[in-house]
């Protein structure tokens, strides 16, 4: 199983970016995907999951109606975009994903958000 991130850089307060993530190595269409954030000094918080249609969708209240998670099972990509950026927002993001063959979560290297004027 392999996740890999990309998208993350340092952007201004309300602004805008996308993270994506590129899987591998597992079954992709079949699987829930999650992405989560660590922010500096902080524990790892769930920020948004996508079912394996990609029919549901469900946010965390700290994101909600600013941040869009979706994928493309073609592609084995899920995305993140986020709008409306703060300072709040600053952490390492994570894709993720439970497997249930090895019934354990397996995380990519994080990709790095910084919202700083």
């Amino acid at each position: 199983v392999q996740l890999v991130e990309s998208g993350g850089g340092l952007v201004q307060p309300g602004g805008s970016l996308t993270l994506s993530c590129l899987a591998s190595g597992f079954p992709f269409s079949s699987n829930a995907m999650n992405w989560y954030r660590q922010a500096p000094g902080k524990g790892r918080d769930w920020v948004a999951t996508i079912t394996s249609d990609g029919g549901t969708t469900n946010y965390a209240d700290s994101v909600k109606g600013r941040f869009t998670i979706s994928r493309d099972n073609r592609k084995q990509t899920v995305d993140l975009s986020m709008n409306s950026l703060n300072p709040e927002d600053t952490a390492v993001y994570y894709c993720n994903v439970f497997y249930w063959r090895y019934e354990r979560d397996f995380w990519g290297q994080g990709t790095q958000v910084t919202v700083s004027s």
